[in-house]
């Protein structure tokens, strides 16, 4: 049975439709206009036990909403969704005792105490025993190297220790599923890599089960074989990573290394010059003439190296969301 289960799932919000000017501002306190916003429509989704599943989407797509709608913090508009066979939004005990929610934009930690009177606060909140509390909490500052830290006040502390931070709080009370709202946002490259690695080996040693939304295509590329991305409130697309680049991407990167003194005279006809820094370029071709390209340039030039690789990630996510908002933009001129 799938640990996560989500149909038709929606959420909406009336949103209060402000105008400019005294006049419209004094006609509002009598006569409000609003608009209905859609943050979530129609989301159907189901997630194995231990798989890592990263959830990406534009800002406004409603990743977070979704998210928000499985911890229980808020309520669906309509639909249906469980999550360990719990309804999250009847807010049980027992549920709340079995998953964790971290955000990389909030805090759950006091601002102005060390970080471990907060884990200890935990300790009481969830009931654990001294000895497991203990040995969990040996077990994950030592993984995340932030003992020596632990007596020191959360406010001074870098947003990469605040993090590392964060997730020992959460992960305190051993949960079996863990939702992950952007956790290396604003963290440097070091950083970034050394969250990576502990969820990696987190998820790898313990089976949980770990929901991501992340901007950073380094998180998923590096974490998670299961995509789902969600425009304008559905889901586009669930499936691989590299799925993703073979459904929406037509191109190819070839990168040409030449042989001393061969010129790149005329490699324009094979595609696009994406850049030029010589003995190396790369050209963007079609996905299905590469071999035929290659082929070509072999018969006419003296080459040392050469590499076929994707388009980054990033650049095929983003002509995605733009390909599903000009459709929707379209979809809505046509039922005006």
């Amino acid at each position: 049975m799938s640990i996560i289960q989500i149909k038709n799932l929606a959420k909406s919000y009336r949103v209060y439709q402000k105008k400019e000017g005294l006049r419209e501002a004094f006609r509002g306190l009598f006569r409000r206009e609003y608009k209905t916003v859609e943050a979530v429509k129609n989301v159907n989704l189901t997630v194995e036990r231990g798989e890592f599943v990263a959830f990406l989407g534009p800002n406004g797509a409603g990743k977070t909403t979704t998210l928000k709608l499985l911890s229980g913090v808020i309520y669906p508009t309509s639909g249906v969704a469980t999550v360990m066979g719990f309804t999250p939004w009847e807010r049980s005990l027992e549920y709340r005792r079995r998953f964790a929610l971290v955000m990389g934009q909030k805090n759950q930690l006091w601002w102005d105490l060390p970080a471990q009177e907060s884990f200890r606060l935990n300790q009481k909140i969830y009931r654990l025993e001294t000895e497991q509390f203990e040995a969990t909490l040996d077990r994950l500052t030592s993984l995340l190297d932030v003992k020596r830290l632990l007596g020191r006040p959360v406010r001074e502390l870098s947003l990469g220790e605040r993090m590392k931070m964060e997730l020992i709080a959460a992960l305190l009370h051993d949960p079996e599923v863990l939702f992950l709202d952007e956790p290396t946002i604003g963290l440097d490259v070091i950083a970034q890599h050394k969250i990576q690695q502990f969820l990696k080996q987190y998820q790898e040693e313990r089976g949980i089960t770990i929901l991501l939304t992340s901007h950073y295509m380094k998180d998923v590329a590096a974490l998670c074989k299961r995509v789902v991305v969600i425009a304008e409130g559905s889901v586009q697309y669930d499936g691989s990573l590299a799925g993703i680049v073979d459904v929406f991407s037509k191109d190819k990167i070839v990168t040409l290394e030449l042989e001393e003194g061969q010129s790149d005279a005329g490699l324009e006809r094979f595609g696009t010059i994406e850049t030029r820094n010589l003995p190396k370029v790369a050209l963007r071709c079609e996905r299905n003439r590469v071999s035929q390209i290659l082929t070509q340039i072999l018969n006419e030039y003296t080459i040392a190296d050469v590499a076929v690789e994707d388009p980054p990630l990033e650049e095929v996510i983003a002509k995605l969301y733009t390909q599903v908002s000009r459709d929707q933009n379209t979809n809505n001129e046509g039922q005006s």
